[in-house]
């Protein structure tokens, strides 16, 4: 398979138009087609012979839409075709300040996590940097023209911090002012707890909102239901992200995924203000949302807000996430795995 542009920096793509003896502010223009996600027969200000001479040894690297689902609350669920025939999801919410893409990471999911519709058929392979850019490109595009997204969530399929050196080097080619431009402080990155990796994010002192899925405090139940918290310990992981909190300044956000009659307990709020008490953070509380397909129960409204009222009055941040797509196939994995089974 031809290279792919979108893999390519700034600087790497300058170097391509060098070597075809071509002139600088040509990477230029073509890095502006590519974020409009045009192909290269309509990028207009380029010569028919420069555009043949792309083609010839070059692809894009966009994904196709295989699927789209729109939700009564506007969310926008896709299942995105790679050009290898891979499928992975990407999502689009409204929100007040703006619209918000949730994007892949990986093709499939090695992670095993009890809740998550994103593990069925295991891990395929990992997304280059320009395979995750394309999602977002894609999706920007299918919103307007100009830059639609205000914000990046890597909380799609897969475990982003597996796939470290591409996730960094896709961060730092949607962070560039010859892409979306979009701030480091607008992008979040989900992680089950991967502590080289946030390790690794740390070192690279890359100010994203880091995000631990925790949805238990108590590490013996967190083994249960998450395999990653068999090979790092909750202690383990908290030192890492308290070492990336210093580094950054970035507060850190705990996503709990609220299961009724699992994690729900005073026991589960004891051991949340144990462990979280002491650091810089704020927890997004999330309503289990099984569609019908898990084996865990969702909690009610009255749960819910029962939940984060006793964590308020034990000093803790915390919010309930909006719930969207409830209607659709919303939760990570569930397009796919519907897909899947077809």
């Amino acid at each position: 398979m031809k290279p792919s542009l979108l893999d390519l920096s700034f600087d790497e793509l300058k170097e391509v138009f060098e070597q075809m003896g071509e002139k600088p502010f040509r990477a230029g223009q073509v890095a502006r087609w590519l974020t409009a996600h045009v192909p290269f027969s309509g990028m207009t200000n380029l010569s028919k012979e420069l555009r043949e001479k792309l083609a010839a040894a070059f692809r894009e690297g966009y994904a196709r839409v295989a699927e789209k689902q729109v939700s009564a609350d506007g969310t926008e669920k896709y299942l995105l075709e790679l050009e290898d025939g891979n499928l992975i999801e990407s999502v689009v919410m409204t929100y007040e300040h703006g619209k918000t893409a949730c994007i892949s990471t990986q093709a499939g999911c090695a992670m095993g996590c009890a809740f998550c519709a994103s593990t069925k058929g295991g891990l395929i392979r990992n997304l280059s940097a320009g395979e995750i850019l394309s999602e977002v490109l894609l999706l920007n595009a299918q919103l307007g023209e100009g830059r639609q997204l205000t914000n990046l969530v890597l909380m799609g399929t897969g475990e982003p911090l597996e796939n470290t050196e591409n996730v960094l080097k896709f961060l730092r080619l949607v962070n560039s002012e010859q892409s979306l431009h979009i701030s480091f402080r607008n992008i979040s990155l989900s992680t089950c707890g991967v502590v080289p990796g946030i390790r690794r994010l740390t070192e690279e002192n890359i100010p994203v909102t880091l995000c631990l899925s925790l949805h238990s405090a108590i590490e013996e139940k967190r083994r249960e239901i998450m395999p990653i918290a068999r090979r790092y310990s909750l202690s383990e992981t908290l030192d890492a992200l308290q070492a990336y909190h210093k580094k950054t300044g970035r507060r850190l956000i705990f996503e709990y995924i609220l299961i009724r009659g699992w994690n729900d307990g005073p026991e589960d709020l004891a051991a949340l203000e144990e462990r979280l008490k002491p650091l810089s953070c704020h927890i997004n509380l999330i309503p289990y949302n099984d569609a019908g397909r898990g084996s865990f129960q969702s909690p009610s409204k009255k749960e819910v807000y029962g939940f984060l009222a006793a964590l308020e009055r034990r000093g803790l941040s915390a919010t309930v996430r909006r719930t969207l797509g409830q209607d659709i196939d919303g939760a990570c994995g569930q397009l796919r795995a519907r897909h899947m089974e077809t």
